[in-house]
């Protein structure tokens, strides 16, 4: 008689077998969509938000990809921001798109935000609970350099305690180390320096060397 077993079944494997190690696009892309799924979730949150007194507006919610190498960070929003309720909508990022294009980078690694997403009426008045989301969104995309748009948003920023950060200065057209792995780059506020030239050329002055920085990132 044949000991134990069911007649006539498969023997099975002697060993398990081992589980096939992830490969680097399965890796990003789980690290994409948690990024898409934690931006998402700060998006309902910032919608029920009860601390700026923005009445009927809804808050401008960032733009972009959502693990950038760039994020683009200015002050509060313009009109046609508010209008509709997406960052660097209208001249800003018409702007941008060609400043993009004329450097050679790929406007999809930018993600855009704003450090007052709420539109009211006057930026002090957004509440600091609202202000500190902005760590959470740095966390949450990751980039490799935050643009820096005007001294509002600088004085915003220095004022997280991000993490590892240092201060940035606000030293135009300088890459500085904002983290271990984050840089920085200051520049004029891209609102106020679209209706005159001089100001335009300050601006791009500044904000050119995001073409180098972008040219030596490594290809991984």
């Amino acid at each position: 008689m044949q000991a134990g077993g069911a007649k006539g079944a498969a023997p099975g494997p002697s060993k398990r077998s081992p589980s096939v190690p992830a490969t680097d696009d399965e890796i990003k892309e789980k690290y994409l969509e948690r990024a898409i799924r934690e931006l998402n979730q700060l998006t309902r949150e910032l919608q029920e938000c009860p601390h700026c007194p923005r009445g009927k507006l809804m808050p401008v919610l960032g733009s972009g990809h959502p693990q950038a190498d760039v994020m683009m960070l200015k002050h509060t929003p313009g009109m046609a921001e508010v209008e509709e309720g997406v960052a660097f909508y209208g001249r800003a990022g018409n702007a941008l798109m060609k400043s993009f294009k004329r450097l050679g980078i790929d406007p999809l690694v930018v993600y855009g935000t704003l450090c007052v997403k709420c539109p009211v009426a006057e930026p002090d008045l957004a509440a600091e609970q609202c202000l500190r989301r902005l760590v959470e969104e740095i966390a949450i995309v990751q980039p490799k350099i935050v643009v820096v748009m005007g001294k509002p948003a600088l004085r915003v920023l220095n004022g997280l305690e991000v993490p590892l950060s240092r201060p940035v200065e606000p030293r135009q057209g300088e890459v500085q180390a904002f983290t271990p792995t984050v840089d920085a780059l200051y520049t004029p506020d891209i609102d106020d320096s679209l209706d005159e030239e001089g100001a335009k050329q300050r601006f791009w002055r500044a904000f050119k060397l995001l073409g180098d920085w972008y040219e030596d990132l490594p290809p991984y």
